[in-house]
């Protein structure tokens, strides 16, 4: 049995109360009230009616492929210290499948205290630090080692709060204005704007009362999905190559557009639609 099923029959044997409350990091910046109210409309999905459902458990239990996509649409939410919601949905991920993958933190099946988090039951979160400064938020998925980078949202609410996040935690940045379309526009922008840090390392987002996701809208039909290479990592061989990188076509809110890629998914649209007549 892997390591991930049998923590998660450990953890369902020993299910702490469903009001436990995780305490924020102690560096979170405070705020000023934020100017933006609740979410704004989506061209690319249609607008939230009500507060939708938060997804549980069994939403994360799927591989690694599977969530990477599913996971696309969806709203993640951040819950400051004082109340604040912040709002995106989510229009890039990629896939990390474990000790097979070159590219992975757990290739050759190594484990360490930094990514523990990738063995844990899936919806742990795996959050760790790049270039000294940097964070990156990953989900874990079904199979040990597997997991899903979170690497760019559509910001939906609390944009000021976003704003005074990313303004306050840049590194060696001033001046300029972020426009909104660079506030969560990488795997880094989005901690720095959801004030997310090492602290949120291993919790659980089925669970979690700082941070969760709730299931987007869905609009009139399916938003095409571009499949790509992974970036950043072209020291993982033919892994470097492979098309586990997923995005909302034309969401201007995407990290890096593969035009290549793009090209390939419109084509492959149009032959299905021409299967249909």
């Amino acid at each position: 049995m892997g390591q991930k099923k049998q923590r998660l029959l450990e953890a369902k044997r020993h299910q702490s109360p469903p009001d436990g409350t995780r305490t924020s990091s102690p560096k979170e910046p405070r705020l000023e009230p934020p100017t933006t109210l609740g979410p704004q409309r989506s061209i690319y999905f249609s607008s939230l009616k009500g507060r939708p459902a938060r997804l549980g458990s069994e939403f994360f239990d799927q591989p690694a492929v599977s969530l990477a996509r599913a996971f696309l649409g969806q709203v993640l939410v951040r819950r400051l210290d004082d109340g604040t919601e912040l709002r995106g949905r989510i229009v890039e991920t990629e896939a990390y499948l474990g000790p097979e993958d070159e590219a992975a933190h757990s290739r050759g099946g190594r484990q360490t205290p930094r990514n523990r988090g990738m063995f844990m039951k899936p919806g742990t979160l795996y959050v760790y630090l790049i270039y000294g400064m940097y964070f990156c938020m990953n989900v874990s998925s079904q199979g040990d080692g597997a997991c899903v980078l979170l690497r760019a949202l559509e910001p939906l609410g609390g944009l000021e709060a976003m704003r005074q996040l990313r303004h306050t935690l840049r590194k060696g940045v001033a001046g300029r204005a972020l426009k909104d379309l660079e506030l969560c526009n990488g795997p880094s922008k989005l901690c720095q704007a959801l004030a997310i840090d090492k602290s949120f390392d291993q919790r659980d987002l089925a669970t979690d009362e700082a941070v969760w996701l709730e299931r987007g809208p869905l609009g009139p039909s399916e938003p095409a999905v571009v499949a790509a290479a992974r970036v950043g990592i072209g020291n993982a061989g033919e892994w470097a190559l492979k098309p586990l990188r997923f995005y909302v076509q034309g969401s201007p809110w995407v990290s890096v557009v593969d035009r290549a890629a793009k090209r390939n998914t419109q084509a492959r649209a149009k032959a299905s639609r021409d299967e249909d007549f």
